[in-house]
């Protein structure tokens, strides 16, 4: 016959033995195997079932919150340091770019509008060539038609002149012809 190896027993409360109920049902086991696992817990991690804050843990959490502190740390010495001066090195190239870019493209502007300035003028004077031009031309024409309406006007005089027209009728057509001439 096998030996019972239960041989020892714990006397605690009711309310006690409630929650040890509630424990062993929320964690499916039996309040015996609750019990000896508790135990057993206690036992390899050295904690004082009084102490309810765990220091052991607050001290573990601080190990593990210092650990990476200094992860941190290094990672900005490594890492976000040297990334940042790059950034700010980077920035301050691209600003000089920029500005070297709007002072050229500005110049350059400055530039192109000054000819296209000059070339306005020029425009400008042509057109105002061009105009005097076209009414120069404009007042040939009406020139020569005032002349060959004085030319006709001589023609048709003249040939209304018979052979007994005297010389001097002959002379004051020719000099009113040169006088209507010379009014042009």
């Amino acid at each position: 016959m096998m030996e019972d190896i239960n041989v020892r027993s714990v006397r605690y409360p009711v309310p006690v033995d409630d929650k040890l109920v509630k424990i062993a049902l929320k964690l499916g086991r039996t309040k015996r195997q609750v019990f000896i696992q508790m135990v057993d817990y206690f036992y390899k991690s050295k904690k004082d079932p009084l102490d309810l804050n765990d220091e052991l843990l607050k001290n573990a959490l601080m190990k593990n919150h210092k650990d990476y502190i200094g992860f941190i740390r290094k990672q900005e010495d490594m890492l976000l340091i040297p990334i940042k001066t790059e950034m700010d090195r980077m920035v301050a190239s691209q600003i000089k770019i920029i500005d070297r870019f709007n002072s050229e493209v500005l110049k350059h502007n400055v530039d192109v509008l000054n000819k296209q300035n000059v070339h306005e003028q020029k425009l400008n004077a042509i057109g105002t060539v061009m105009e005097v031009m076209q009414k120069t031309h404009k007042s040939r024409e009406q020139l020569k038609a005032q002349f060959l309406y004085i030319l006709d006007s001589y023609i048709r005089s003249r040939d209304a002149f018979g052979l007994m027209t005297s010389g001097k009728e002959k002379e004051e057509l020719i000099s009113t012809t040169k006088a209507q001439v010379s009014l042009l």
